[in-house]
């Protein structure tokens, strides 16, 4: 992994000091990746405008420049086999972009005005605000069930808090916002105060030329007046017309304590049952038993990985549904991603199961089994073998986690926002190498108990499931084939595993209605 490298003294900058670029010179990488990171997210919606953050920075990323309409972006960017776009998460927003040296004179201009000269439109802010509300009101809630039922884990246990809201924003806010509101939000929050540099690649290589693009275009070919430098000082120099100030720091999410166990049940009418579980964790990547959770996380359910534990109960021996996962950060969209995703990083961090959807009349066994296993781990901790096992494989394993440089660029931002010295995937290697079994299994005692989490299901019948849940009565399983004896055994356990829910804390909510106001 390369270094990241802070602010070349010899360039001067517009800047302040303490925005410091991020740089990863890449030798020989013929491409430039930028990720220019506004320190502004969800969080930052105002009441009633939730999906402003979102929203203003699809805005700026897919749809018209005061140069160009959106088509004609479209049309300059794929003869370049170029493109940039957004990251938008709770505490971040991230502008991304990746091209080739050759063509990076041509590509700059459209990245810098999308950023410096957005036009905010109504036939824009029109069709990006009918894509969210279609995603809300139709794929989130009626095509994803898994993502549904994690949208709601959060929203349920971030209540009250910044964190509380869908990133995407509600129905009813979509609604309400205005083009008055993303320019005002716009100008509040991308301010040249507000923002972080991040820039890899073939940056040695980079005396290539970034010309001024005056407003007009020639039609088949460029103005030939042109003023060259290198793209970082020119990066800087662009990103200082942005205007000055940022806004306060909005305060770290405060949850309330959950009180025992507590359960949303989703009524859809669906083909099987999607279940997730979580609870707030407060150890954040950087912190020494991070990284032994991370050990006893990836035995447990390693996203994608067959050799997790709830994998091997679930699914292999049992073959209830396709997967069955862990985590100890937020991993949107887990169903479109192998390895864990950059900029999306948090103060606060939840502990979380992903239990892909199950038949509905195995949804209370498969709870059961998994929570088991949770129970298993934190009473009994891992064995030597299965901590030798998981750290060497881990250690290895996370080279995968960072194979371009757009994505190591994503990781060196993620760091500053950590305020890592050490950059996460170095340290995560060498801490496999320093971990011991004692503080894995110490970590792990600490920071996961089911005393307290929440669980939300998306399933039909949803009064029969809280009914059963409530009465804690055995969930015994019947399969299409025969199992072995070894499995018939432990069924008998994993059926009579006690929840210890009580009725009034499980309640049901339609699915018309989430995330209407």
């Amino acid at each position: 992994m390369i270094a990241v490298l802070g602010l070349l003294a010899a360039l001067g900058s517009p800047l302040p000091a303490a925005q410091a670029p991020i740089l990863l010179p890449v030798a020989n990488d013929p491409t430039v990746s930028f990720r220019l990171w506004f320190k502004v997210g969800a969080q930052n919606d105002p009441a009633g405008k939730e999906g402003l953050a979102a929203l203003t920075a699809a805005m700026l990323t897919e749809a018209a420049t005061q140069t160009h309409r959106y088509d004609e972006i479209l049309d300059r960017l794929f003869p370049l086999a170029s493109d940039y776009g957004a990251v938008p998460s709770m505490e971040m927003t991230v502008i991304t972009g990746r091209t080739h040296l050759d063509n990076l004179a041509d590509f700059y201009p459209l990245l810098r005005d999308a950023v410096l000269a957005p036009a905010f439109k109504q036939e824009d802010l029109d069709r990006l605000r009918s894509r969210t509300l279609n995603f809300i009101e139709n794929q989130l809630r009626f095509a994803n069930d898994e993502e549904l039922g994690k949208a709601v884990l959060y929203g349920e246990i971030f209540a009250g808090t910044p964190y509380g809201h869908l990133g995407a924003g509600t129905v009813a806010a979509l609604k309400s916002i205005t083009l008055d509101d993303v320019r005002a939000f716009y100008a509040a929050h991308y301010t040249r105060d507000n923002v972080v540099i991040g820039l890899g690649g073939g940056i040695p290589a980079m005396a290539a030329v970034i010309p001024d693009r005056p407003a007009a275009w020639r039609d088949g070919g460029h103005l030939d007046t042109v003023t060259s430098g290198n793209v970082l000082p020119r990066l800087k120099t662009d990103l200082a017309k942005l205007p000055a100030g940022a806004p306060p720091r909005v305060p770290a999410p405060a949850p309330k304590p959950l009180d025992g166990i507590s359960v949303t049940l989703v009524e859809k009418a669906n083909a099987s049952t999607a279940i997730s579980v979580g609870f707030p964790i407060e150890v954040v990547r950087g912190a020494r038993e991070w990284y032994a959770l991370a050990i006893a996380n990836s035995w447990l359910g390693e996203h994608r990985n067959q050799s997790g534990r709830l994998f091997q109960v679930i699914r292999e021996q049992r073959g209830l549904n396709y997967g069955d996962y862990s985590y100890i950060e937020h991993y949107p969209n887990g169903g479109q991603r192998m390895t864990p995703p950059q900029n999306v990083a948090r103060r606060l961090q939840l502990f979380e199961l992903w239990i892909r959807p199950v038949p509905h009349e195995a949804r209370h066994f498969a709870l059961r089994a998994a929570l088991r296993e949770v129970d298993l781990l934190i009473k009994n901790g891992l064995t030597a073998e299965q901590f030798e096992e998981r750290r060497a494989f881990l250690k290895k394993y996370v080279l995968h986690y960072a194979a371009t440089t757009s994505e190591r660029l994503g990781y060196a931002i993620d760091d500053a926002f950590y305020g890592l010295s050490e950059p996460h995937l170095e340290k995560y290697r060498r801490l496999m190498d320093e971990l011991t079994l004692t503080e894995v299994n110490a970590a792990i005692k600490k920071h996961w108990s089911l005393a307290h989490l929440k669980i939300v299901a998306v399933t039909q019948d949803a009064a029969a499931f809280a009914d059963a849940l409530a009465a804690d009565a055995p969930s015994p399983i019947t399969y299409a084939t025969p199992k072995p004896d070894a499995v018939l055994t432990i069924d008998k356990e994993i059926a009579t595993f006690p929840l210890k829910i009580r009725r009034a804390d499980i309640s049901i909510v339609p699915v018309a209605e989430l995330f209407a106001k």
